[in-house]
């Protein structure tokens, strides 16, 4: 074991040090762009805080879809300035974080290249956090009127998800020995480009579990864990918590409310289990059944050849997604069955037990999904709590 190790070990340092000399030039090269976007951006938010439309109902049914404008970090167009503000705040913290986990990992592999490049990341963030300061500033000025407005915002975007995808790049050496479904993403901020998919779709199915463990602090709402769309009904399999309505499971557009109370930051297991005759659903908290009911979508099958997310509603096949109803926290054990599990099937997957089935339908595994737009994975935690 020690030599396979030690192998393993000078791999990830000749994987880093090429990262870093392919790396460096083009984090100089950005930084100057970085700040020309920022202040473009600053600008366009202080026209579109001064052009914002007045709040605009949000009802249930039809209403809860469509309609809104698709902007992205956070629904800038009517989020207030101050928040949004706040928003990239906490993008940049989490950039911090994952930077401070790097430096312990570049530590214990006595990298010094690692060690440089993490200087030059803490650099370009510092130069990031300036500019929201400075934003402050255009945002009050508000006597731009920028033309592309979108384009420039989505140069912004690409810049920090280009700065996520490098940290990543970095962060897939401390996780090449851990099992496969030993694994967690993070969500960390409501934007419109953070996501998953699952690589296969669901075939038809008659009745279904779906079990997994979050954990959030996000309020109103913690978004929508997941969502599975197929032609022609965007809404065939929703778990969403949207505004201040409780948490719903959506079947063919119908809807249950479930009595789940998760938006605590703490980790939480929850599966709800459901059959087409009669539509009769059960929820679980925890290990245990906190609700159940019937004449959910009955007699309507879970249809085939969809598209399965996790982290953002579907308004079309793969995409429409909104920033107000992204999840926001972090998610793992995302497991699907094809038929009703039993409460004991439940709680032995709720208290991390090694008598836990993984999904006969679907198994939470780091092959079955793609990550995109900056969401990020760390090793999975709740467990190791729990034990």
């Amino acid at each position: 074991p020690g030599s396979g190790s030690a192998e393993e070990l000078k791999s990830t340092v000749l994987q880093l040090r090429e990262t870093v000399l392919q790396q460096k030039e083009t984090i100089m090269n950005q930084k100057e762009t970085i700040r020309e976007l920022t202040a473009k951006l600053g600008r366009c938010e202080s026209q579109s805080v001064l052009e914002a439309p007045p709040g605009e109902p949000k009802g249930g049914g039809a209403g809860r879809k469509g309609g809104f404008p698709k902007n992205t970090m956070g629904d800038l167009s009517r989020a207030p300035a101050a928040e949004t503000l706040s928003q990239l705040g906490q993008t940049l913290q989490a950039l911090k974080t994952r930077l401070e986990n790097l430096e312990q990992f570049s530590r214990m592999n006595s990298s010094g290249q690692t060690g440089s490049l993490k200087d030059i990341l803490q650099n370009k963030i510092d130069d990031l956090e300036k500019q929201v300061l400075s934003r402050v500033n255009s945002l009050e000025e508000g006597k731009f009127n920028p033309k592309n407005e979108s384009e420039e915002r989505g140069k912004i975007e690409s810049t920090l998800t280009s700065l996520h995808q490098r940290i990543s790049d970095l962060e897939k050496g401390q996780k090449d020995n851990r099992p496969p479904d030993r694994f967690q993403l993070t969500f960390p901020l409501r934007t419109n480009y953070m996501y998953a998919k699952v690589k296969k779709s669901l075939p038809e199915m008659y009745a279904f579990s779906v079990c997994m463990w979050m954990k959030s602090s996000a309020s109103p709402g913690m978004g929508t864990p997941f969502s599975y769309a197929v032609p022609g009904q965007a809404n065939e399999l929703v778990l969403i918590e949207w505004g201040n309505n409780p948490m719903e499971i959506l079947i063919n557009d119908k809807v249950a409310k479930l009595p789940f109370v998760i938006n605590d930051g703490k980790w939480h297991h929850i599966c709800v289990t459901w059959t087409t005759r009669d539509g009769v659903w059960e929820a679980y908290q925890d290990g245990t059944q906190t609700g159940s009911g019937e004449n959910l979508a009955p007699y309507h099958p879970i249809k085939p050849q969809g598209v399965l997310v996790l982290g953002q509603e579907q308004d079309t096949l793969g995409g429409g997604f909104d920033a107000t109803q992204a999840f926001v926290g972090e998610l793992a054990h995302f497991n699907v069955w094809d038929r009703k599990l039993s409460p004991g099937e439940v709680y032995s997957l709720a208290t991390c037990s090694t008598k836990a089935l993984s999904g006969n339908v679907i198994a939470w595994a780091e092959a079955n999904i793609d990550v995109y737009g900056g969401a990020t994975k760390w090793t999975f935690e709740a467990c190791r709590q729990l034990n």
